[in-house]
């Protein structure tokens, strides 16, 4: 598929098929070389004249057979023409965005939904990106340039008759609702931005555990390096699985031990440090050894190797948090598994979907939500008004709409000043 945007996009469009076919309705078109000339392929052929298309502007679509030969005589030809050349990296999104068709929330969701490699990551980003923040955000922005509004009139325009004396008391009404719905939005543990990073599980243990062939037998290929040599895992490795449609990150991480190696020392230290910044630990030991975690992250303790042991020994229960596997004859993995889709769908399912999904959305709302809180503290209008404004600019920021003129277009809307 090959679209055209911008003012040269029908002219692009007639010389290559000889004519414009109807709005939004595709048509057979005879892609050719010149006017009359060599035909290069039979295509589908689409107008959609601005603004009702994707970026804002005229918008032409050949969907043509998919041949090399076919996409390289039809974009020569193109390049050929005055005003046309290639777009550049998320261009056409971009002119959307500028032309109003799309904001910055809905701009991040297309970007998410593109990368997304499991069903509940690709539902939250085609929620993002057809407005499930960016509609609350801009309903949230009209409330507030409303009650910024009240005070602007107070403080600009208290001399005229029809202007009341108390706007203070409506203007801070709004205010603490707003202040409270996004406190509310902010209070999700970072649901959203876990699961769309995808929930991360750390597989710790002393050396020679089992740790790199478990992760190979759950990533169902050889990612990570089997040796009886103790320390063969420097670096953590990562390996991403989808989990019943939940995206969970396992890493693989350096045997934890005292060692003299420099090298390995700083492998085990970067195991601690992750481990200690997952979501879930995963502790394996073929010994019964105790991990050495003392924290609020969930340590699941897993004895490993058991097909080496005595079966009489029943080491082969399990439990909530405690469980013995052998990744070589799979005992237990299938339940293993079964566990962590359960841990996974438990930490990220929820009835309502995230509003938030990434730190730029939680630091713009966590900066609008000290605005109004600051607001609510002050009694003179004019500091709550630039603590208003404070926040309306971070709000403005979330969705990339940002315009002063907003302000006073509803005061000059509400009241008859100016006459």
């Amino acid at each position: 598929m090959i679209r055209i945007s911008g003012p040269r996009a029908g002219t692009a469009l007639e010389a290559l098929t000889g004519r414009i076919p109807p709005p939004r309705k595709g048509v057979l078109g005879r892609i050719r070389e010149t006017p009359g000339g060599e035909m290069i392929d039979e295509a589908l052929v689409l107008w959609f004249p601005g603004p009702n298309s994707e970026t804002g502007e005229d918008v032409a679509e050949l969907q043509l057979h998919g041949g090399q030969a076919v996409i390289a005589a039809t974009l020569r030809v193109l390049g050929a023409m005055e005003g046309l050349r290639l777009a550049e990296g998320g261009e056409f999104t971009r002119r959307g965005f500028e032309n109003g068709k799309l904001d910055l929330t809905a701009v991040e969701g297309l970007g998410d939904l593109i990368a997304a490699e499991t069903d509940a990551q690709r539902r939250q980003a085609f929620q993002q990106m057809k407005g499930l923040l960016g509609d609350r955000a801009e309903t949230w922005r009209r409330r507030l340039v409303e009650a910024l509004a009240l005070v602007e009139a107070r403080i600009d325009f208290s001399d005229e008759a029809d202007v009341p004396e108390d706007l203070l008391g409506p203007a801070l009404t709004i205010v603490q609702g707003l202040r409270d719905e996004i406190a509310a939005a902010l209070a999700d543990g970072r649901r959203g931005e876990r699961l769309r990073d995808g929930l991360v599980a750390a597989v710790t243990g002393p050396p020679n555990a089992g740790k790199s062939t478990l992760l190979n037998r759950l990533a169902r290929r050889d990612v990570a390096i089997v040796s009886p040599v103790p320390g063969t895992t420097r670096d953590v490795i990562e390996v991403h699985l989808d989990l019943n449609g939940y995206p969970v990150t396992l890493l693989d991480t350096a045997g934890i031990r005292e060692s003299a190696d420099p090298v390995e020392q700083e492998g085990i230290r970067r195991a601690r440090t992750r481990a200690e910044a997952a979501d879930l630990i995963l502790w394996l030991s073929d010994s019964g050894e105790e991990p050495p975690f003392g924290s609020s992250i969930p340590v699941w303790k897993l004895r490993t190797k058991v097909d080496l042991l005595d079966k009489d020994k029943n080491l082969y229960s399990l439990t909530e948090n405690e469980f013995s596997i052998s990744s070589k004859t799979d005992i237990n993995i299938h339940l293993l598994i079964d566990r962590l889709s359960s841990f996974a769908a438990s930490s990220l399912q929820s009835q309502t979907p995230a509003l938030v999904t990434r730190e730029r959305h939680r630091g713009l709302l966590q900066a609008t939500l000290a605005g109004l809180t600051e607001a609510l503290a002050q009694t003179e209008h004019e500091l709550v008004a630039e603590s208003l404004r404070r926040a309306a600019d971070a709000l403005g920021r979330l969705t990339g709409r940002i315009d002063v003129e907003d302000v006073l277009d509803v005061i000059f809307r509400d009241f008859c000043i100016g006459k």
